[in-house]
């Protein structure tokens, strides 16, 4: 047949298919990322047994360790020496059992934790006392006893007053170096009150005779005042008759050069007329 032309078309191939533009690279991408999971290393695991003996072993090293330095601790920080000072109603054992008594009492660490920027207290006949560790083996306690006047007997018990004539403590057992004072009359006592006398002024007397004695080394046993409030003091069986509250001061520092020659003696030291111009006495043995 004249002018015709068959036209033969290519057949396409079945397993060809067209992609959307950036279709192959996610789907790269996302087997790289697939495939980059899969070689993630897998996490170290231990089993029950083994965990249990790795915390078995950590806690055994934390004990060891706390053990070491507890032992330590109370090895090296051990007390051995002791300075007490400014105490006269205790004695110097009696301080150390108030303030290193109880567990680890012994220990100077201890200590310096217990008694930090505190002093100790509420202890009768003391204001306060301070503790300073000098050394891992070495405190000082430091005692403030209170400034006691003198006592006087009441219903059986030593009622101590201060230089006001306050009462700050009771006690059964009496204190050495403290007079004794007698004839005052008063018929009630109450603790950290005022001893009620007729006479509130006779306590600047007392602390005034009591700084005296202690000023010159001087013990009396007993300070007496008679109902004209005149002033006998007692060393053991000998009597000094000071009389009035005038030029007691004197009448104290020459006793001082007076008592050696009277112990042993019983009688009375008269020196109502001592005076720096008279110094005027005499000596008056018993029978």
């Amino acid at each position: 047949m004249s002018g015709e032309t068959t036209g033969k078309r290519k057949k396409r191939n079945p397993n060809l298919r067209l992609l959307e533009s950036g279709e192959g690279t996610q789907k790269k991408r996302k087997r790289r990322r697939n495939a980059g999971r899969d070689r993630k290393p897998e996490k170290l695991r231990f089993g029950k047994a083994k965990r249990i003996g790795i915390l078995t072993a950590v806690l055994t090293c934390l004990l060891l360790l706390v053990a070491g330095g507890f032992f330590y601790v109370i090895t090296n920080y051990k007390v051995t020496t002791v300075h007490v000072d400014g105490n006269v109603h205790y004695t110097n054992e009696e301080i150390m059992e108030m303030v290193m008594g109880g567990r680890f009492g012994n220990n100077s660490l201890f200590l310096s934790l217990k008694y930090r920027d505190k002093g100790i207290e509420g202890v009768p006949f003391v204001e306060t006392m301070d503790v300073d560790i000098e050394a891992k083996d070495t405190i000082r306690i430091t005692v403030y006893e209170k400034a006691l006047a003198g006592y006087v007997r009441y219903l059986g018990r030593y009622v101590y007053f201060d230089k006001d004539g306050i009462v700050v403590e009771t006690s059964e057992e009496e204190t050495a170096g403290i007079p004794q004072v007698t004839g005052l009359a008063f018929d009630h006592v109450i603790l950290h009150e005022k001893l009620p006398l007729d006479k509130p002024e006779l306590f600047d007397e007392i602390l005034n005779i009591t700084q005296q004695l202690s000023k010159y080394d001087l013990s009396a046993d007993r300070i007496y005042f008679n109902a004209n409030y005149e002033v006998t003091l007692y060393f053991g069986e000998a009597k000094i008759n000071l009389g009035e509250n005038q030029d007691i001061d004197e009448k104290i520092m020459k006793l001082q050069y007076i008592l050696p020659d009277l112990v042993g003696k019983s009688g009375t030291l008269d020196m109502r007329e001592y005076s720096e111009d008279t110094k005027t006495y005499s000596f008056e043995q018993d029978s």
